[in-house]
């Protein structure tokens, strides 16, 4: 193959019992194997995730201190605050916090952070929740950095709880109660909770103490019915989908496809979804960017407005609203990657990439970074200028830290915050060229120590005949899939393609042949890798199930395409 890849290894022996005591092909017990699963107990309780095995939040530090102060501002009728950020988890994360509180009877104002007005929790959001009398506010998904802001609060009389899971500074915080699992004195045992995930324990654990203290509204209260916002925000903020996440997610991905959020089927129509139920893939290509397309471009207020929808009308309206933004966003898009990746030529040899230019949007540049690690596969920092004055998102791939690589750059940075695989910069347009050098020297010392990983990993090696309706669904058993639990890669060496074709702008449609079998295949974005008809091909590709109007049948989802060597 003109590609290197590497077959993951797996204890053959384990892969072979797992298949003869749990019925299941071959293929599916190596893949499972190959991940670590050793026995058919521990196949079973991952294929079949349930609630009931969402282990407590034991040990989850300053929980109790922020339940007291629910509970405190519940008896005293007090006028609480929600903050969210502007991304999908902040969004989901205030739409369960609002939700929570609004149930319990209490008088709630929200907020929801703007790019325009920089990252987390402002100075000027504070400032509003004091003018406008608040004594209790809880963020989503921000705060946990915003030391001066939850300073300002304290010293107004106003508590904050902080309801997160980005990096935590040293020293203490001035919030009245910080849930964030990377705290050194937490001792919770899942710490790859995001933001939404942490709302959603602490809407279960108020409503096992209310019912403790056997207060009535205690029991008015059903977070299950909340596991759909869950859903949302775990998946679209890439945090690992294993353990509670895997479990948050399948609960919650069933009560999104059942669609009793008017804005969540009002969203579902305009993205053009007609499959149910609903999977990952609906998520990260068709719900999340329209959520998103709010806070990149507008105001995420617009996102949260349609997640709390009652009414079909105002919904499909604000869902039309989110989907005209979600296309302006694609357009700009569109422009800000052409013109990075010519920049991206010029730094070709680097083992990271640091662009920037005026004028670019600084609500998209995070897209295009993502594509940019997709494609070069390396640490990649994209930033717009306005007037000067730059924001920027920096996406990677497993193994480079980038908080921990953007540290080791913050003399060039105004300010950066974020996670070890998606982070944020702020510096000042003169700043650009240090803060390039001193990234790229970070990546380079580290891909130094650590090298970048230069072959792709795969699952398996099979032939076209191996994938069968019995063997993909098979597979689709091991869904949700996402970060830490990815599609299983298969290479498919010595296809031929029948047929091929370009749809939309950018796509490749084949339809391939190896002996007898025969299937359709779709590769996003190579349509300029069109082989031709009866080429013979070594693809490496996951296998899905395709509903069109009632019909199943299996698409073959191309990663990687390259003319056979054989």
């Amino acid at each position: 193959m003109a590609e290197a890849w590497r077959v993951r290894p797996a204890d053959e022996d384990c892969a072979r019992g797992l298949a003869a005591s749990l019925g299941m092909r071959g293929l599916t017990a190596r893949i499972l194997a190959a991940r670590g699963f050793s026995t058919a107990e521990r196949v079973t309780r991952f294929l079949s995730p349930r609630l009931s095995e969402l282990r407590p939040p034991l040990g989850m530090a300053d929980l109790e201190h922020a339940l007291d102060r629910i509970v405190r501002a519940l008896r005293g009728n007090e006028k609480v605050a929600v903050f969210g950020d502007y991304d999908v988890d902040g969004i989901t994360s205030a739409a369960i916090l609002l939700q929570l509180l609004r149930a319990l009877g209490l008088h709630v104002v929200t907020r929801m952070a703007r790019r325009a007005s920089g990252y987390g929790f402002s100075l000027g959001d504070a400032t509003s929740f004091v003018e406008q009398g608040c004594t209790l506010v809880l963020t989503g998904d921000c705060g946990t950095s915003d030391l001066e802001s939850l300073a300002f609060c304290r010293s107004h009389g106003v508590d904050v709880i902080v309801i997160d899971h980005h990096h935590v500074p040293t020293g203490e915080s001035p919030a009245f109660a910080l849930l964030n699992s990377h705290r050194q004195d937490d001792a919770f045992a899942f710490k790859g909770l995001a933001s939404c995930g942490v709302a959603f324990y602490l809407a279960a654990a108020v409503r096992s103490r209310l019912r403790a203290e056997g207060d009535g509204r205690g029991d008015s209260l059903d977070p299950r019915a909340w596991l759909d916002l869950v859903a949302l925000g775990t998946i679209a903020d890439l945090v690992p989908l294993v353990d509670e996440n895997r479990i948050l997610v399948a609960a919650g991905l069933r009560e999104l496809s059942a669609m009793r959020r008017p804005g969540i089927a009002a969203l579902a129509a305009v993205a053009g979804i007609t499959s149910n139920p609903l999977g990952t893939t609906d998520v990260s290509y068709k719900l999340a960017p329209r959520l998103n397309a709010a806070g990149r471009l507008g105001d995420s207020q617009l996102a949260l407005d349609l997640l709390l929808a009652s009414d079909v009308g105002e919904a499909t309206r604000l869902a039309a609203s989110l989907d005209d933004l979600n296309r302006e966003r694609q357009r700009i898009q569109e422009r800000i990657w052409s013109e990075a990746m010519a920049q991206a030529e010029e730094h070709d040899g680097d083992p990271a990439l640091v662009l920037g230019a005026e004028g670019w949007h600084q609500g998209v540049v995070g897209v295009v970074a993502a594509k940019l690690v997709e494609k070069y596969r390396k640490p990649v920092v994209i930033v717009g200028f306005a007037e000067g004055q730059g924001r920027g998102s920096a996406r990677t791939l497993g193994g480079f830290d980038l908080y921990h690589g953007l540290s080791q750059c913050q003399e060039h940075l105004t300010a950066f915050g974020g996670h070890p695989m998606a982070a944020g910069v702020s510096l000042a347009k003169e700043k650009l060229a240090d803060f390039r050098a001193a990234f790229v020297a970070a990546a380079r010392a580290h891909f130094a120590s650590t090298p970048a990983v230069a072959t792709i990993e795969v699952d398996a090696v099979a032939s076209l005949s191996d994938l069968d309706m019995v063997q993909v669904e098979e597979l689709d058993r091991l869904a949700p899939f996402g970060n830490a639990n990815s599609e299983p890669l298969i290479v498919l060496p010595g296809v031929v393609a029948r047929s091929t074709r370009v749809v939309g702008s950018s796509h490749l449609q084949l339809t391939l042949t190896q002996g007898a079998a025969v299937s359709e295949a779709i590769a996003f974005g190579m349509a300029d890798k069109d082989p031709g008809k009866g080429a013979r091909l070594d693809i490496i590709a996951t296998a899905e199930l395709d509903e069109f109007r009632g019909q199943r049948k299996i698409r073959l989802r191309v990663r990687h395409l390259m003319r056979s060597v054989s």
